[in-house]
Order: structure tokens, then C-alpha cells, then sequence
């Protein structure tokens, strides 16, 4: 199909963005078209800067790739890849807003606007976007991601997620054990440091937040009134 663009998962793909061993092949038309075996077939009109050449083959934008993730996808799973555009820097969140503005017009702008606002690029694993969005959703003020506590000058760790103004920090765990006890061992000193630098650190798997989420949701935020956190809406974190 000479007029197709490779777009979302397919167009991430493109990018360096790796697939799920389920991701059908991902191409947008100009106009309906049948079905194709082992292609995911979308249609709609394109922006004059929505495709690139990439190697012969035409590929969304990342913008355009972003709005397609959005628009054929569940929010949750959509953010997941708009952190991996953002945190391998193919795309900003200035970009993608200035983008949604641009298709205002269209029945699901908002929802791509709601999806950038959501997104952020320090995410380092898929499950680290979902548990931060799981959270965020569901009352608890945006975290800063990938954030460097240090003590008295001198380095102690680098957390998932933290709310320095509190020194609260969440650690997402995706394994449930660790691999052998040098591991465990390194990261009991690694959260005592923390802890004696004034810090308070909550563990969370991500096997938890599936099956105990309000719980891990009211232990963050009990966490955070206990450091002062006024549990007041800013405009940071909507």
C-alpha cells in the first residue's frame, strides 16, 4: 500500500522503541480500507508534517505516531510509549500539546492533551509508567521521577519516583525477589543511607499495586501528610 504510513507501535518501532510479542503491524490510510491479515488498519487525514522517510519507508512523526497510540489505545497503555518518546527524546511535551491545540477540531484532542499532561519522559520500564499513572490517577500528587537524593554533598541513590519537598520516595520493585542475597544485602545499606539522610522510602511491587492499589495509595499518602505535604490541589499536579 504505497499511500500507507507505519504509525503507532509500528512507527515506535521504527524509533528504537521495542514491540510486545503480540503488536500487530500498525498502518495508516487516507481512506477505509478492508481488512489485512496481520495488520492493525486505521484512517484519517494527516498533517503536512505527519510523515517521515525513514530508510525508504514512510513512518509517522513522533507527534503523529503519539496521537495514533492515543487515539487506538487504552490510556494506560498509550502513556507507557508516550514516556519511552518523551525519555528517548524524540518528541516533547511542548510538541505533543502544541499538536493536540492543533487538533482541536477532533473528537479525541482532549484526550491526547489529558494523555501528554500525563506522560514523563523519566519512566524506565513500562511498569514504572503504569504504577506512576496508577497513582497519580487516583489522588496522589505527581512524583518527581528518577530523582538523586544526596547527603551532605555525597550521592546515596537514585529513586523511581520522590517528592523532595516532603523527602518521601516511592522504590517500584518489578521482580518480587531479588536475584541473589549480595543483591538484597546492597540494597538494605542502600535504604539505610536514605533513611539516615532524612528520608522516608516505601517499597511497592508492581504484582501490589495490582492487587492492593487503594492501600498503597493511602500508605503514600499518609507518608506524605506525615512529612507536611498539605494535601492541597496544585496546579502542578493537574
Amino acid at each position: 500500500m504505497p499511500e500507507g504510513i507505519l504509525t503507532g507501535v509500528s512507527a515506535a518501532f521504527a524509533y528504537g522503541i521495542p514491540l510486545s510479542a503480540t503488536d500487530l503491524v500498525e498502518l495508516l490510510l487516507p481512506a477505509p480500507h478492508g481488512p489485512v491479515k496481520g495488520v492493525l488498519l486505521h484512517h484519517g487525514p494527516t498533517l503536512a508534517d505527519d510523515v517521515r522517510d525513514l530508510a525508504g519507508l514512510r513512518i509517522a512523526s513522533p507527534t503523529r505516531a503519539c496521537w495514533d497510540l492515543v487515539r487506538h489505545r487504552p490510556l494506560a497503555d498509550a502513556i507507557v510509549y508516550l514516556d519511552q518518546f518523551l525519555g528517548r527524546r524524540l518528541v516533547t511535551v511542548a510538541e505533543l500539546e502544541k499538536y493536540a491545540w492543533e487538533r482541536a477540531a477532533e473528537a479525541y484532542w482532549q484526550r491526547f492533551l489529558q494523555a501528554t499532561r500525563l506522560a514523563d519522559g523519566g519512566a524506565e520500564s513500562p511498569g514504572e509508567s503504569r504504577g506512576r499513572l496508577m497513582l497519580v490517577t487516583n489522588g496522589v500528587p505527581r512524583p518527581v521521577t528518577q530523582f538523586v537524593i544526596t547527603h551532605r554533598g555525597a550521592f546515596i541513590a537514585r529513586v523511581d519516583m520522590a517528592w523532595p519537598d516532603y523527602r518521601v520516595a516511592l522504590e517500584y520493585d518489578g521482580f518480587e525477589y531479588h536475584s541473589s542475597r549480595s543483591d538484597l544485602a546492597r540494597d538494605r545499606v542502600r535504604l539505610n543511607q536514605q533513611v539516615l539522610a532524612g528520608w522516608l522510602v516505601i517499597h511497592v511491587t508492581g504484582d501490589r499495586l495490582r492487587r492492593d492499589l487503594p492501600a498503597v495509595v493511602a500508605e503514600v499518602l499518609a507518608a506524605l501528610r506525615k512529612r507536611g505535604w498539605p494535601e492541597r490541589p496544585h496546579l502542578s499536579d493537574s
